[in-house]
């Protein structure tokens, strides 16, 4: 009888052991969950953003796995974050109101100019059927290929090259977002937008604070449209010569 029991006790004891330890990422991956949600109630929503798609998607793709390990519990503040190389991941409410500003629909192509963390390019891979991103530093492409393979997006494309010129083989593109600050929109790009394509981009003066702009192309040319104060890491290359 003694036996028994002393073996039972040890089966108890093996088996909640296990049950605790399988709860730890279950328990972590919820605690992050409620602070999307958090983020999507207070941070964007609150600021206006009603597309019930792009609320949706920003409650879901992990914004933590795209920044440092050392930054994410502050994954889901309303603030840009440091990714290295000297460039920042977006605050989540500018991701939001710019991939809302876009209207985009579930057959679309989208070109994105500044590829960064890879959280954008998620975001946008969740509503789109193709994304194509252009990151100029190459050791943040092959981190944020890693990170977006890791998550499972097959249907988003990421070249290392400056993104001032585009990526023409894969024109015309039915939006086309840019999150670098440009003093100009760069010829190639408009042309690389399909008629009633839209553009967004942070606009002006590349070292300070920029407006966010967006152009919808009407025969060949743009309709420009300010939406509101941003403030970006410049676009390098082509666009600071």
């Amino acid at each position: 009888m003694i036996a028994y029991q002393k073996t039972t006790f040890l089966i108890l004891a093996f088996t909640l052991t296990l049950l605790l330890q399988s709860s730890l990422p279950v328990a972590a991956e919820d605690q992050y969950a409620l602070k999307r949600e958090q983020m999507v109630e207070h941070d964007i929503k609150a600021r206006g953003v009603r597309d019930p798609v792009v609320l949706r998607i920003m409650s879901t793709v992990p914004r933590h796995l795209f920044v440092e390990a050392s930054s994410r519990d502050r994954a889901y503040g309303d603030h840009p974050l440091p990714i290295g190389e000297g460039q920042t991941i977006s605050q989540p409410y500018v991701v939001a109101l710019m991939t809302e500003a876009l209207q985009l629909k579930p057959g679309d192509r989208v070109l994105e100019i500044g590829t960064g963390s890879g959280y954008q390019a998620a975001v946008l891979a969740r509503i789109v059927k193709e994304v194509y991103t252009i990151e100029i530093r190459k050791n943040l492409v092959d981190r944020a290929m890693n990170v977006l393979a890791g998550q499972g997006h097959g249907n988003v494309k990421v070249k290392n090259a400056d993104g001032y010129f585009g990526w023409e083989e894969h024109a015309p593109f039915d939006a086309i977002i840019i999150t670098a600050a440009a003093n100009h929109i760069p010829p190639p790009l408009i042309k690389q937008l399909k008629e009633g394509g839209r553009l967004i981009v942070p606009l002006g003066s590349t070292l300070y604070f920029q407006t966010l702009t967006l152009a919808t192309k009407r025969k060949g040319e743009l309709e420009v449209e300010q939406l509101s104060p941003v403030a970006f890491v410049p676009m390098v290359g082509k666009m600071q010569k």
